[in-house]
């Protein structure tokens, strides 16, 4: 029997070296995280940007074009187009989009239409806004007094606390029981 237990696992080990594969570097969505985590050294407004980023489903896309496209670049060519700095053409269901970082957010545009898509950062309101076609919507505001004002998805304002029982409760709101984790 302890033979049998050794020669399994040996079979693990070796079946782990041969059938590896290549999974990609993710590097669109740890762009936006990496980003996420330098606008404040608050770690709670980290947070509540995070959630933000998770109703706008912008995590959600920056997966689906990492898995769908660019991983699949970096995969046949060597060389990942995010990483690259190069321009990022995402290939959805319904088409091409265009996502360019901007100076201040992100502008996403789908091929054919002259519309884009913006997620942009007020510095003066200090404000994230998702802006389409020339109406803005404010998804949360910072302010300065340690608080910030979460937009929630029926148009009304949850005022949140930067400590961690704000937090929970801004993804009790938002998501239900649904929890992620942010790290």
């Amino acid at each position: 029997m302890k033979n049998l237990k050794l020669t399994a696992v040996c079979a693990v080990l070796a079946g782990s070296v041969v059938f590896t594969s290549c999974i990609g570097s993710f590097a669109l969505t740890n762009k936006v995280l990496d980003w996420n985590k330098q606008l404040t050294n608050n770690n709670f407004v980290n947070e509540l940007i995070f959630i933000g980023l998770h109703i706008v489903p912008i995590y959600e896309v920056s997966i689906l074009a990492d898995v769908l496209v660019i991983n699949s670049i970096e995969f046949w060519s060597g060389d990942n187009p995010v990483a690259a700095g190069t321009v990022k053409e995402v290939k959805g269901d319904n088409g091409k989009y265009l996502v360019k970082t901007t100076e201040d957010g992100y502008s996403i545009t789908k091929e054919g239409e002259e519309n884009p898509v913006e997620l942009k950062f007020d510095e003066k309101t200090q404000s994230w806004n998702v802006i389409s076609n020339g109406e803005s919507y404010e998804i949360m505001k910072l302010n300065g007094n340690g608080t910030v004002d979460l937009n929630m998805q029926n148009g009304s304002f949850m005022n949140v606390n930067l400590d961690a029982q704000g937090v929970m409760a801004a993804r009790h709101a938002i998501m239900g029981n649904t929890f992620f984790a942010a790290r």
